[in-house]
């Protein structure tokens, strides 16, 4: 379960936070790390250090332009951040999102990343709308500002935990309740190309206006995102936008 869990830090400004970074993940057993348009060098002495021998995670990092591109081939996209500023979306907190993971994860091609933004600023409106839901850390209210390597620290121990339940479950002599035959959901990738087809054949047929959006594509974001469609799902829909595009395309009986 924990090698499919993907941390991906986005314009991350200092080295150090990147070295604390792999610290943190390489205490709970998480490995694979992608960084997103980093502000710094990843690899500097600072990165070392703070690493404290985990800086084999960042040397093995991937290091790409968008947040598209890292979280393309995962099924669950989970933005670590308060909620959005103009649109509220699903939240949950370490521990839930924790303990949904084994469901998330039961196929064998699902793969899970969570989001970390910049130190400043964190992550925009934008990149949190490409996420399926986003995840708070219950803080001190009066004193909520966290390090980005020990928000990193908190949602690693939380997967562990159940991790470790997961595996004490399996080596115990109490039968396990049988299993639904999962099903495969749609990645990253998948979306974006549907969200693109939606918005084109939305825009065909006059219902959308770019020039006026209303936040009608946000909201249909959020809606589809929450109802985490299935591949064939997603290829069902995709095959109503197609015929739709096809339909607009041709003269009616009556012309």
């Amino acid at each position: 379960m924990l090698e499919r869990i993907r941390i991906v830090l986005i314009g991350t400004s200092h080295p150090g936070n990147i070295g604390g970074t792999a610290r943190a993940m390489h205490n709970m057993g998480l490995a694979d790390l992608a960084l997103v348009a980093p502000r710094c060098e990843p690899i500097s002495a600072d990165t070392v250090s703070r690493a404290s021998g985990a800086d084999p995670i960042v040397h093995a990092a991937s290091q790409v332009a968008t947040l598209e591109e890292a979280v393309a081939d995962c099924t669950l996209v989970v933005g670590a951040s308060a909620r959005s500023r103009t649109l509220p979306w699903p939240m949950t907190t370490p521990r839930a999102l924790a303990e949904s993971l084994p469901d998330e994860l039961a196929d064998a091609s699902a793969r899970v990343a969570l989001v970390f933004g910049r130190e400043d600023s964190g992550l925009s409106n934008s990149e949190l709308q490409r996420c399926h839901a986003h995840v708070n850390i219950p803080a001190n209210p009066d004193f909520s500002s966290l390090n980005l390597a020990t928000a990193v620290q908190v949602l690693a121990y939380e997967c562990r935990l159940v991790w470790l339940a997961q595996q004490a479950a399996e080596t115990s002599d109490t039968p396990e309740p049988a299993a639904r035959t999962p099903h495969a959901l749609a990645s990253h990738q998948e979306l974006e190309l549907y969200f693109a087809h939606l918005e084109r054949t939305l825009v065909a047929i006059g219902f959308h206006d770019p020039a006026t959006p209303r936040q009608l594509m946000a909201r249909l974001r959020r809606f589809t995102l929450r109802a985490r469609p299935e591949r064939m799902e997603l290829n069902i829909l995709r095959g109503i936008l197609t015929a739709t595009e096809q339909r607009t395309r041709r003269p009616s009986a009556d012309e």
